[in-house]
């Protein structure tokens, strides 16, 4: 890509060079047309005198002068005597628009005499100024219209002198569309380069979360059915058959665990249900308080073997919110669950509510390991899991914040996360009761 981009540029360059170079061709060519023409109306006779047109480095064009041998000029009336500004600006207006050149210059027709000297004869408006400033911005053109000597060796010649400005804009305004062309088809270039690697990325992403996923899914399916079998094996033992106990306690093991493999089912399917954003909602006046309480009583046990407790600041003046109850349950199980999986011993958790002018506000705060800035900024993407650092015994697939984002999206609420690493995290929801 860098290499096309090089090419072009050069390519573009070279051709700004060759229209220059074609340009200032054009004005020698237009310049020796006024001048010849300046002869064709002189009333003067005068004998042809051979030029050679040569053009010297820098903004300078330069004739030199190559008599024929034997050839002798009567000094007579010079040019400029013969004609007006008017009329030299005509005839060079008219050479320059022959040629498709800008008709901005200035000129004048100056006589160089025998002892070195140089008198202008004849100029328009703005010739002594660019006659001074010739080597910034002025590129001189000109031309020797007639001789006035009695011989060739000490010769009073006139020249005729044409500045135009020297600019590389005009060039480039003639390149305007192969430039053009050339900056948009380099950037379609650079732009499918760009999208080519983001997607490149992307699909390596992809892949990663499907193995992590399939990784997750094995571990987490894998070990409720190796307990469901074992229980089983258990069950056909002859002395647990004569235990009715000891078969009501792996049918219970079984039954629990057969819940948890349909749990995780469940999110899965629940994940497939968002991404198609076909979930539907039955939505009903709930008293959010009321479920916040039902949900920490069923987690009682979790947080037991944390050691932790749960303190509920339930200051909401108005608690009662139109949701669906039961998307809304696992919305507060969901985030609960995960302060309780990534949290050390001795756990603090913080529930609060308040009501504002038109939205119930909820606040979960723990005091668990907490997450870098760059975690806080992805914990709701899909399959995304946080690096847990010391804590090993964390699992799931990466969906359960998702499902939270997903739902407090559907009830039309905003959800925030504030964390430091090591110190905690708090979530924040606001929803609005309208």
């Amino acid at each position: 890509m860098l290499g096309i981009i090089y090419i072009q540029f050069s390519w573009i360059r070279n051709a700004a060079h060759i229209k220059k170079e074609e340009k200032e061709q054009k004005m020698i060519e237009a310049v020796f047309s006024a001048g010849n023409e300046l002869l064709n109306r002189s009333i003067t006779p005068v004998t042809r005198i051979q030029i050679d047109r040569n053009k010297q480095e820098g903004a300078l064009g330069k004739f030199m002068l190559e008599p024929f041998p034997g050839n002798t000029i009567k000094p007579l009336i010079p040019i400029s005597a013969q004609v007006d500004v008017k009329e030299v600006s005509n005839l060079l207006t008219h050479a320059m628009k022959q040629s498709k050149l800008d008709t901005v210059f200035e000129f004048g027709i100056a006589m160089n005499s025998e002892y070195g000297g140089t008198t202008t004869q004849l100029a328009s408006r703005n010739y002594a100024e660019r006659l001074r400033r010739r080597e910034m911005d002025s590129a001189l053109y000109q031309e020797i219209i007639v001789p006035l000597a009695e011989n060739l060796t000490t010769p009073n010649l006139e020249v005729l002198h044409v500045f135009v400005p020297q600019s590389s804009l005009t060039i480039f305004k003639s390149l305007g569309w192969m430039i053009f062309g050339s900056i948009l088809f380099t950037m379609i270039i650079v732009t499918a380069f760009a999208l080519t690697i983001r997607t490149m990325l992307g699909q390596k992403k992809l892949s990663e979360i499907k193995s992590d996923f399939i990784n997750n899914m094995t571990h987490e399916l894998k070990t409720p059915l190796a307990t469901i079998s074992l229980a089983i094996d258990a069950i056909g033992n002859e002395r647990v058959m004569e235990n009715k106990e000891k078969i009501r306690y792996f049918s219970g093991i079984i039954k629990e665990e057969n819940k948890r493999m349909n749990k995780q089912v469940e999110s899965i399917l629940q994940s497939a249900l968002m991404e198609k954003e076909e979930l539907t909602l039955n939505l009903q006046p709930i008293d959010v308080h009321q479920l916040i309480t039902h949900t920490v009583d069923n987690l009682r046990l979790q947080l037991d073997g944390k050691n932790g407790h749960v303190d509920l600041q339930l200051n909401a003046i108005q608690p009662i919110l139109n949701a669906d109850e039961v998307h809304f349950s696992n919305l507060i199980f969901n985030l609960l669950d995960n302060a309780i999986k990534y949290s050390k011993d001795n756990l603090e958790i913080r529930i609060a509510t308040a009501s504002t002018r038109k939205n119930l506000v909820i606040s979960i705060t723990d005091n668990g390991i907490g997450m870098s800035r760059d975690t806080a900024s992805r914990i709701f993407e899909k399959f995304y899991r946080a690096h847990t650092g010391n804590v090993h015994n964390v699992k799931g697939f990466g969906l359960g914040l998702t499902y939270v984002k997903a739902i407090v999206d559907a009830h039309k609420g905003k959800i925030r996360v504030e964390s430091v690493l090591g110190k905690g995290s708090r979530f924040t929801m606001e929803f609005p009761q309208e």
